[in-house]
């Protein structure tokens, strides 16, 4: 009975494992972001960005623009009058006027909402994410991702970082010569450098990661003062113990 069961395992796995490998994607090393969501400057401007580039097809559901506005330092009236373009109250959740039907219709899927995609994902993936697109006229938007190949969207930043193309090698294995690509440059036609379009990604991804857990900061906060209660607390019980045992003794 033993036996059967290990091979049954066996031949599960056989049978999972090249179906695993193919979701885990290619192996495409990650940047890293550096975020900091206490930088509320950086996660003002990544509000901007993701209000004015990425809110038409991704909505935050989970998440309300007064809760955002409070917590990154925007005064209630800036952001009703530069953050929020439909109509909603400031008590709102970010939401956009897209159907899924037809966001289906036209991207191939709909497009995810963005709420914790920096807890499923990891902020490091966001940030190459977005600086992974490159030209390709095959796809259906002109671009591909390196990270994410044959993704559904279009680059939302071309404007900002300029039209990517791909930086290719010829790779030789077993006498097969295919072309790898390496990484990706811009054509210097975006409205910023290339140091201002990182930093522009690191704000959006500074955004994102803070989204995903928003009460991150006072959590650990409140970690730092409850430490510093055990500490004291541990102070006042041992030396409770050394002078009841004294009179012990």
């Amino acid at each position: 009975m033993m036996k059967k069961l290990l091979i049954g395992v066996f031949a599960l796995s056989v049978n999972l494992l090249p179906n695993m490998v193919m979701a885990a994607g290619p192996s495409v090393p990650l940047m890293e972001a550096g975020n900091d969501i206490s930088d509320q400057p950086s996660l003002q401007r990544g509000a901007k960005l993701f209000m004015n580039y990425c809110l038409g097809c991704h909505q935050m559901q989970y998440q309300r623009y007064e809760r955002t506005f409070r917590d990154i330092g925007i005064p209630t009236e800036i952001g009703q009058e530069q953050l929020i373009f439909d109509g909603s109250k400031v008590g709102s959740h970010i939401n956009n006027a897209m159907k899924k039907e037809d966001a289906a219709k036209w991207f191939g899927a709909a497009p995810p909402d963005l709420t914790n995609v920096a807890r499923v994902r990891g902020s490091d993936w966001i940030y190459t994410y977005l600086k992974s697109f490159y030209k390709d006229e095959s796809r259906p938007f002109g671009v591909n991702n390196t990270l994410f190949p044959s993704v559904g969207m279009p680059h939302v930043l071309q404007e900002l970082q300029g039209v990517p193309t791909a930086i290719t090698e010829e790779v030789t294995v077993n006498g097969k010569t295919t072309t790898h690509i390496t990484g990706t440059e811009t054509d210097g036609t975006g409205e910023l450098s290339v140091d201002e379009y990182d930093q522009a990604v690191r704000d959006l991804t500074n955004f994102l990661e803070y989204v995903g857990e928003p009460t991150r900061l006072e959590s650990e906060a409140l970690g730092i003062k409850v430490l510093g209660f055990l500490v004291i607390l541990f102070i006042l019980a041992f030396m409770l113990k050394k002078e009841y045992w004294r009179d012990v003794h």
